[in-house]
């Protein structure tokens, strides 16, 4: 596992996202609360800064996942895989969960959020043991 495997698992985690959250982006935007126009389009300064800092938090993610899957002799796409989803489904989701709940947030924030850290760090793990 080196610096390659963990820039691309970002990659792909980050990819993940963008395709998760563009087919959850009606149910995502309701449980959010965030105004839309009249095109069901985001209102707000459309900053890059989102997707910027998403990025740089995958990067991170995958970074640690690599250390982890080190230390623990995680080797192999089947093993990477559910280590990732563990990572993302223990460890991620009810830190998301616990946020939402203090927020008074929608239950479906935390599935459609949680949902998105269980699979893409599933897909982070596959992709680390590639490498």
């Amino acid at each position: 596992m080196s610096l390659i495997s963990v820039l691309v698992a970002a990659l792909a985690g980050w990819l993940f996202g963008a395709a998760w959250y563009m087919a959850l982006s009606k149910e995502w935007l309701a449980a959010t609360g965030i105004p839309c126009d009249e095109n069901g389009k985001p209102e707000g300064n459309n900053s890059a800064l989102p997707f910027v800092l998403s990025a740089v938090a995958m990067i991170f993610v995958a970074g640690f996942m690599r250390h982890i899957f080190a230390s623990a002799g995680i080797t192999g796409v089947g093993m990477g895989l559910v280590g990732g989803f563990g990572i993302g489904l223990f460890f991620i989701s009810p830190w998301i969960m616990i946020n939402n709940a203090y927020e008074s947030r929608p239950f479906k924030l935390t599935l459609i959020n949680g949902g998105y850290a269980t699979f893409g760090c599933a897909i982070m793990g596959a992709v680390l043991t590639i490498f």
